[in-house]
C-alpha cells in the first residue's frame, strides 16, 4: 500500500516537471514570436548588391519598430500573402539609411512571384529628384555622397547607350546615366498620355487600378476617364540602391519601393563566414568566421 502511494506521488512529479518543460517551451516560443514580430529580425545577406558594405555570408539584426513593425505579410514557409496591420514608428525612411523591404516586384510583374525581402539603401524620399550623370547621383540638385564603402565597376558608358530594362518602360537611360525622374508621394498629381502610358502603366496597376488608353487617347482608370489627364498617387515611395552600384538590381531597374514595403532597418552584423563552404563541412565553414565584422554598426 505505501509503495502504490509512492509510485503515484513520483508519477505526479514526472508530470508536473513534464507539464513546466511543456509551458516554459510555449512561453520561450510566444516570447520569441514577439521579438520577431515587433522587435528584431534576422536577417542574411545572399546577394553581393551591397558589397563591399555587406558582404555575401553576413548575418545581421533588422529593428522592426523603427519606421513601423507589422503583422506577418504572409503565411510562414509560403508565398501566400494575407493582410497585415502596420504599427506606428519612431522615424520615417532617411536618405542614406540601409533598409530590409518586401520586394515590391520586377518592373513587369504587378507583384513580385514570391515573398522575398530585399535589403538596399535608400537614395530618395518621397517628392525627391534624382538623376545619375556619369555615375554620380545627384538628389534635388545636389551631390549625393557615395557611402564609404561603395563600389563601381570600370566600364564606360555612354549617355547615348540605352539600357532596355531600366525602369520606366521607354526611357532612353542606362544605371550610369538615369533621369532626372521623381520619386512619387501620395497626392502627386502625374499627367498621363500617349508619351508616357506604358511607363506609367505598371505603376499605375500595382496601386490597386485597373488601367488602359482608348483609341482616341483618353486613359481610363477603373473605366472613368482620367480627369484632367492626371493620375493621383495613393502611396509614398522610396528609390532603393545597392553599394555595388553596377552589380545591383535596383529601383533603377523595377522602380519605386512603396513605403508600406519597409521590413526594418539594419542594425548589425551578429555573424559572418564564407558562404561558398558546405554546411555539410561545419568546421570548414567556422573556419571561415570573419570575426572582424561581428558587432560592426551598419552605415
Amino acid at each position: 500500500m505505501i509503495r502504490q502511494d509512492k509510485k503515484g506521488k513520483d508519477d505526479k512529479v514526472k508530470k508536473t516537471k513534464s507539464r513546466e518543460f511543456f509551458d516554459a517551451l510555449v512561453y520561450a516560443g510566444i516570447v520569441a514570436f514577439i521579438i520577431k514580430i515587433l522587435l528584431f529580425e534576422a536577417f542574411r545577406i545572399p546577394t553581393g548588391s551591397m558589397e563591399k558594405t555587406l558582404w555575401v555570408g553576413d548575418f545581421l539584426l533588422v529593428t522592426k519598430f523603427t519606421y513601423g513593425a507589422t503583422t506577418p505579410r504572409n503565411i510562414p514557409f509560403t508565398d501566400i500573402r494575407i493582410p497585415y496591420i502596420k504599427l506606428p514608428g519612431f522615424k520615417e525612411p532617411q536618405k542614406g539609411d540601409i533598409i530590409v523591404f518586401d520586394f515590391p516586384g520586377d518592373r513587369d510583374d504587378i507583384e513580385s512571384k514570391e515573398v522575398v525581402n530585399y535589403i538596399k539603401r535608400c537614395v530618395a524620399t518621397p517628392g525627391d529628384t534624382l538623376v545619375i550623370r556619369d555615375k554620380k547621383l545627384y538628389v534635388n540638385g545636389e551631390l549625393f555622397p557615395n557611402p564609404p564603402n561603395t563600389v563601381f565597376d570600370k566600364v564606360s558608358r555612354p549617355e547615348s547607350f540605352v539600357n532596355p530594362r531600366m525602369f520606366p518602360i521607354g526611357s532612353k537611360w542606362n544605371e550610369d546615366w538615369y533621369g532626372p525622374i521623381r520619386v512619387p508621394k501620395a497626392g502627386d498629381k502625374i499627367k498621363i498620355d500617349s508619351s508616357n502610358f506604358d511607363g506609367w502603366k505598371m505603376f499605375i496597376i500595382k496601386e490597386g487600378n485597373t488601367v488602359r488608353m482608348s483609341g482616341d487617347g483618353k486613359v481610363y482608370i477603373n473605366e472613368t476617364v482620367l480627369p484632367d489627364g492626371e493620375y493621383t498617387v495613393k502611396r509614398d515611395y522610396l528609390f532603393m540602391m545597392g553599394d555595388n552600384r553596377n552589380n545591383s538590381l535596383d529601383s533603377r531597374f523595377w522602380g519605386f519601393m512603396p513605403v508600406e514595403n519597409i521590413v526594418g532597418e539594419a542594425l548589425i552584423i551578429y555573424w559572418s563566414w564564407d558562404p561558398s563552404i558546405s554546411f555539410l563541412n561545419f568546421f570548414d565553414l567556422l573556419s571561415t568566421t570573419r570575426w572582424e565584422r561581428i558587432g560592426n554598426i551598419i552605415r
